[in-house]
Order: structure tokens, then C-alpha cells, then sequence
């Protein structure tokens, strides 16, 4: 199944706390979008692989998306080498998708920024015919996406644009917090982590509402790219 956007998280989360307000707002104009996870999310501290992956089902459903596939890459250990390059160019090649969205280029979890690397590489090397990939014994055409765009996460980065994502900001929340063991529960008996408190959820919309406040709407989602992005005219900037 082909799509038009895919978006690459490290971590069973990165995706809906990040960009999922984009995904949700090209799929209401029509578009089709994807999610790939490159690992279970193991060495979390609250809840299992087991408990991440059927939340990550789960919040795939609420957000609408043709599909969620995940690797198993080690958390916290996974490296950009030859294998985990071409585990995802198996997956980008599957789906041609014509945009990438993934994990932020720094940030405060070391994971995040090695995996924008390893991804970014990956989605280069996969236009190269050279490199053989199969699936089921069936060989893979080359694929490469027309772009890869970095979304932002815990570490403030400036943008190099943002998305308005005012009328869907309700449903990303209800994705966000149907990973129950990672966000705040006032049940939950699980140690407390930096993302657990009520706090953490209220700063990550916080950061919406500054993107948003730039552009004149609500809530906005900030993306960087490593080229300079193109528009057809003056008037397509808010």
C-alpha cells in the first residue's frame, strides 16, 4: 500500500506527541498517511513492549492511519549501519511514500536525533537501484521521497515552518493519551517520569500555541528541514 505521507517515530510515542496533528489534517484533505515505529519502546520505564504496542494500535485507530508498521530495533542501542538502513528502505519501498516526517534532529533523549540520521540516510540510500531489498523473495524497486521533514520534540528548536493544526488539537490529545502507562494517570501506580506529569502535556501544547500564535491560529506543529523548502508563491505564506 502506497501513501503519501509517512511518519517515522523511534519510540512508540514520537509520533503523536510530535506530528500527529499534520497526519491528522492531510488525512481530512484526502491525503493518505502511515506510521512507522523503529522500536517497541522497551526501555521506557513505565508500562512494557507489550502494553506500548497495543497502545500504538490503539491510537492508530483514533488517528485514521492506513496503516502502523514497527521494527524491532533495539531501544536505546539500535545503530546507523548497513542492517537497520535497509530494514527501513524495506518499509519505504513498500510504501512510497512522498514525504517523510521523523524524530527531531537533537533533543534531550539521545535516540531521537540518531535515529533523524539514520532515517534521513535511509530515505537517500533507498532511490539507490544499487541497493537490493526484497520482500517475500520479491525484489524491490528503488524509492525515494521528494522530502523529509523533521518535526520538533522536547528540546525547543526554531522552525523552519509550522502546520496549522487548530481543529484537530482534540483528537491529537485523545492519540497522545491513548498511550495510558507513558502520560499522566492520577491511577497509575508507576514511577513518575518527566513525561508522566499533567505539566508535561500542558507544555507541549503550550509550544503549539507559540507556533500557532506566529501564524494567527490556535495551535500549530513546527517541522525543520536540511533544505530550504519552496513555494509556488507569496501568497501560499501565512
Amino acid at each position: 500500500m502506497s501513501v503519501d505521507i509517512l511518519a517515522i517515530g523511534v519510540h512508540p510515542d514520537d509520533v503523536e506527541l510530535s506530528c500527529s496533528g499534520t497526519l491528522l489534517k492531510h488525512i481530512a484533505l484526502g491525503k493518505t498517511a502511515g506510521i512507522l515505529d523503529l522500536t517497541l519502546g522497551e526501555l521506557g520505564t513505565r508500562g512494557s513492549a507489550e502494553i506500548r504496542t497495543q497502545e500504538a494500535m490503539a491510537s492508530a485507530k483514533i488517528l485514521g492511519v492506513s496503516f502502523r508498521e514497527q521494527l524491532t530495533m533495539a531501544d536505546g542501542f539500535f545503530e546507523n549501519n548497513e542492517s537497520h538502513i535497509k530494514q527501513i528502505i524495506t518499509v519505504l519501498r513498500k510504501h512510497q511514500p512522498s514525504i517523510v516526517l521523523c524524530n527531531a534532529v537533537s533533543d534531550r533523549h539521545p535516540d531521537h536525533g540518531r535515529a533523524a540520521k539514520l532515517i534521513a540516510d535511509a530515505c537517500f540510500y533507498s532511490g539507490l537501484s544499487k541497493i537490493e531489498t526484497s520482500i517475500n523473495g520479491n525484489q524491490q524497486q528503488a524509492w525515494r521521497p521528494k522530502a523529509v521533514y523533521h518535526y520538533i520534540q522536547d528540546q525547543y528548536i526554531h522552525p523552519d515552518f509550522v502546520i496549522d493544526v487548530s481543529e484537530v488539537a482534540d483528537t491529537k490529545r485523545k492519540a497522545i493519551m491513548a498511550f495510558s502507562s507513558q502520560f499522566f494517570d492520577p491511577r497509575s501506580s508507576e514511577p513518575q517520569t518527566p513525561i508522566s506529569s499533567p505539566e508535561f502535556l500542558e507544555s507541549l501544547f503550550a509550544k503549539m500555541s507559540i507556533w500557532g500564535r506566529a501564524i494567527e491560529v490556535k495551535y500549530a506543529e513546527g517541522f525543520t528541514v536540511n533544505r530550504y523548502p519552496g513555494v509556488n508563491n507569496l501568497f501560499d505564506l501565512r
